[in-house]
This record gives structure tokens, sequence and C-alpha cells, in this order.
């Protein structure tokens, strides 16, 4: 039974991540945040699974980590204290799926904000970690300073990406403004046959 709907980005983004992902698969919240996103793949996955879940913030990972044991769930999630960009540093084993909020922490001061260099070189190791019919789901906030570079330069490098290779879709809420977030979901190639 659904009991969210497409209301926002993220809701929109669930979609596509429920398809994709299955009990014991392996996969990465890069932007943990308050731990929503977490928690959402750690059910997904099952205790069979694992959760590497990225932030570069003691409060975020505190959150994340408060919400993971409330739900039982905390002993197949790894939370690491680290920008996204040191994935290859801390996952060895290839993801069904990654998902990125990208902006910052909300209700905190948007002093600290994902920056498109780490947010590439994040992406750039996930293509290496990505699984053939795996996903990498995107949450782009534009609304804040720095918002709209960031989004240009995920749009341009995944512009560059080999259509040969990935699926790569945009999708934003028509009767929204501007500035409010959309999804961007880059598909790795199914294995033929598969």
């Amino acid at each position: 039974m659904r009991t969210e709907g497409f209301g926002g980005a993220v809701g929109f983004s669930r979609l596509f991540l429920r398809q994709v992902v299955r009990p014991g698969d392996r996969v990465i919240d890069a932007t943990c945040g308050r731990g929503r996103d977490t928690l959402f793949l750690a059910d997904l996955v099952g205790s069979t699974g694992k959760v590497w879940a990225f932030d570069v913030q003691e409060e975020a990972l505190a959150e994340t980590e408060e919400r993971l044991r409330a739900s039982g769930c905390s002993t197949w999630v790894n939370l690491v204290h680290a920008g996204h960009e040191c994935l290859f540093e801390n996952v060895a084993e290839p993801v069904r799926a990654a998902v990125f909020n990208l902006g910052y922490l909300p209700g905190n001061s948007a002093g600290v904000v994902t920056q498109p260099k780490t947010t590439l070189a994040a992406l750039d190791q996930l293509l290496l970690l990505l699984l053939p019919g795996g996903i990498i789901v995107l949450v782009v906030y534009t609304g804040h300073p720095g918002g709209a570079e960031e989004a240009a330069s995920i749009e341009s490098w995944a512009r560059s990406l080999s259509a040969r290779a990935f699926n790569i879709w945009k999708s934003c809420q028509l009767n929204r403004s501007d500035s409010a977030p959309y999804v961007l979901i880059l598909e790795k190639m199914p294995l033929q046959g598969k």
C-alpha cells in the first residue's frame, strides 16, 4: 500500500528506488542528512543488505544513528563521517543504488552545502561501483546560493555519459516554481538478456 504521494521530489525519487532495490542489496545514501533516506534504504535492503550513509556533519550522523536505532535497523548501516567524494575509501563492494539529496541539512544553517566538485567526484566513483541495472537518484535543489551552479555542473556531467551505457532522466514538477527541487535518475544499462 502506498503511504506517500508524489508531492515532492523525495517521494517521487523513492518510487524508482522501490523498483530497483531488493533485500540483500548494497546501497549508498551519499548525503544522509536527518536520516530519512538512510532509514528508507535500510528498510528496503533488510538485515541481509548493507547501507553506507555519508555526511560531513556530526549532527546529521547523530540524528541518523538515533533514527536507525529506534527502528531496529542500525546493525546493517555503516555511518561514515566523510564527504561523499570519499566513496572509494569506504565502499569496496558493488552497489545496486545510491541516493543524493543535495543542498544543505534541513533546518540548519545553509553554510554547509554540497559542492559541485565533491558531488561530481562521488558520481564518477559511483559509475564504477554501480551494478548493471542499478540506479543513482539525485534530488537537486537550486534555491540556495550555489544550488543552480551545482545543478548545471551535474547536468553537464550527465549529458557527457554514453547513451549506450546509461539511461538518464530529468523530472520536475511543472506546477511549482523554477527553484523547486527536481529529480535526476541515472540507470546503468542492464546486461543483455537480464
